[in-house]
């Protein structure tokens, strides 16, 4: 019988060495791909069909735009934080590494099993969902009649699959589909955008006033109008999943966090105000559809033929985005030893993380198939910040090490990242107290906790098989 502490010992050596490779596929995303990677994971469906359900909650100008410089600034305190832990910690993997190397593998396994069976399924599924409905819309049918609200839910299982696909067969087709389509959803924003504020600013006059009507505002409802906004804005530590292969990724990987997140604030700000600018608050609370309605307004058909194939190609390659981000999570936590072995296969033939890739995708389908795009966005949140906390709360620890020397430091350190812990913490506090959203935000803490008697069984599996 092998001596306990000797094959503990063995088998910690055994699993860092394993871990490291993850950090071994092909360094080939410059800079600008990688900001492409997170400008293109962000700008998706969230800001082409949230707007109506965060206006719902908060049916006023000046709160509706609160809410979204809010949601901006928490984004902004995380990224500004990752940018640190990132320069640090450039390996495939991004926040699953982060976690790891700091808080340990407990933690870490959660947020990988996090990931495995609620974050990742969750936003595909609610990306290809948005994906499918403005296609179904573009040929000329309503998505919300049968049977097309059924055919949503298979067209957008297919796109996940086919964007699976893409990534597949290699990370420079997976980054050229990003490059493509950044550019044109950022263009067709901004096209959006500047149209509302030439065009429709100086007819309508705008709508802004009365800044906070009788009613818009309430603490508890802007807590979960956040849950909402933060779903638009996730995307911002996705660049980190893939840090393994950026190039140059102490000195990238922080421009990127940074300079991608502000990109990101300035385009959902001008959109916002050029939604106002077209159509009163009550109107975009009742508008599942907010920015083919704006075109409507500006272009009339042709314009909504334009915002619906605008959103299509946006969300299409936030969708390949996030495929692309997610299976490297699932890849890195199989090389640590805490998923199947298989997953952290590469493939010989396009070196990319084929099981880890198709293994998403097939959840992804899956949970597409069975939810709405309410359900699995509020989810995906629900489920994501608490670890993202962990890997901003990350930066307390790593600066009480001896030697540390990040190639970034976060300013404004310990205000910026503790703004962004406290705000997670009231966040989740805030969408278990209402009774609107506690029994689903308490069903995903308690998936999430079932993590953890799975890794003890495991870890006694895999001490049995070594002994």
């Amino acid at each position: 019988m092998t001596d306990p502490i000797l094959a503990d010992s063995s088998r910690s050596a055994a699993t860092d060495s394993t871990f490291a490779r993850a950090s071994a596929l092909p360094r080939r995303l410059g800079m600008w791909s990688a900001v492409a990677v997170l400008v293109g994971s962000t700008i998706g469906s969230g800001i082409f069909r949230s707007p109506a359900g965060i206006a719902d909650k908060l049916p006023g100008p000046l709160p509706l735009l609160a809410i979204w410089l809010t949601g901006g600034l928490f984004a902004l305190c995380g990224a500004l934080t990752l940018a640190e832990v990132a320069g640090v910690f450039p390996r495939t993997g991004g926040v699953y590494v982060f976690i790891r190397e700091t808080w340990g593998r407990l933690p870490a396994f959660l947020f990988g099993w996090s990931e495995l069976v609620i974050i990742r399924a969750a936003a595909l599924g609610a990306i290809s969902t948005t994906f499918s409905e403005y296609l179904v819309r573009v040929l000329g049918h309503d998505p919300r009649v049968e049977p097309y609200s059924r055919y949503v839910h298979y067209i957008a299982a297919v796109a996940i699959l086919l964007t699976a696909t893409f990534n597949y067969v290699g990370i420079k087709w997976g980054s050229l589909v990003q490059n493509v389509t950044t550019l044109a959803k950022t263009g067709a924003l901004l096209l959006l955008i500047i149209l509302a504020l030439v065009i429709g600013l100086p007819q309508t006059g705008g709508h802004f006033t009365p800044a906070v009507p009788p009613g818009s505002f309430a603490f508890g409802r802007f807590g979960l109008a956040l849950v909402s906004v933060l779903w638009v804005y996730d995307g911002w530590a996705d660049v980190s999943f893939v840090g393994g292969e950026v190039k140059d990724p102490e000195k990238n990987l922080p421009r990127v966090l940074i300079l991608g997140t502000l990109i990101i604030i300035t385009l959902y700000l001008l959109a916002n105000l050029a939604y106002l600018a077209v159509l009163p608050v009550e109107e975009i609370r009742h508008s599942k559809l907010v920015a083919a309605d704006v075109a409507d307004r500006l272009m009339g058909t042709a314009g909504v033929a334009f915002v619906s194939i605008a959103v299509m190609i946006s969300t299409f390659g936030t969708l390949n985005g996030s495929v692309m981000t997610g299976s490297r999570v699932l890849f890195a936590m199989a090389a640590d030893g805490l998923l199947f072995k298989p997953i952290a296969k590469v493939d010989r033939k396009f070196h990319t993380p084929g099981v880890a890739i198709w293994l998403g995708a097939t959840l992804g389908g899956v949970f597409v198939l069975a939810g709405t795009f309410e359900q699995l966005a509020d989810t995906f949140v629900t489920a994501i910040v608490p670890f993202y906390a962990l890997a901003v709360g990350a930066v307390f620890i790593l600066r009480r090490r001896p030697g540390y020397q990040p190639p970034f430091r976060v300013p404004g350190y310990p205000v910026v990242p503790a703004i962004f812990i406290v705000a997670t913490i009231l966040l989740l506090g805030n969408a278990i107290i209402d009774p609107a959203s506690r029994i689903a935000t308490l069903a995903v803490i308690g998936v999430i906790l079932l993590g953890i008697p799975i890794f003890f069984l495991t870890k006694t599996r895999r001490a049995a098989d070594d002994s």
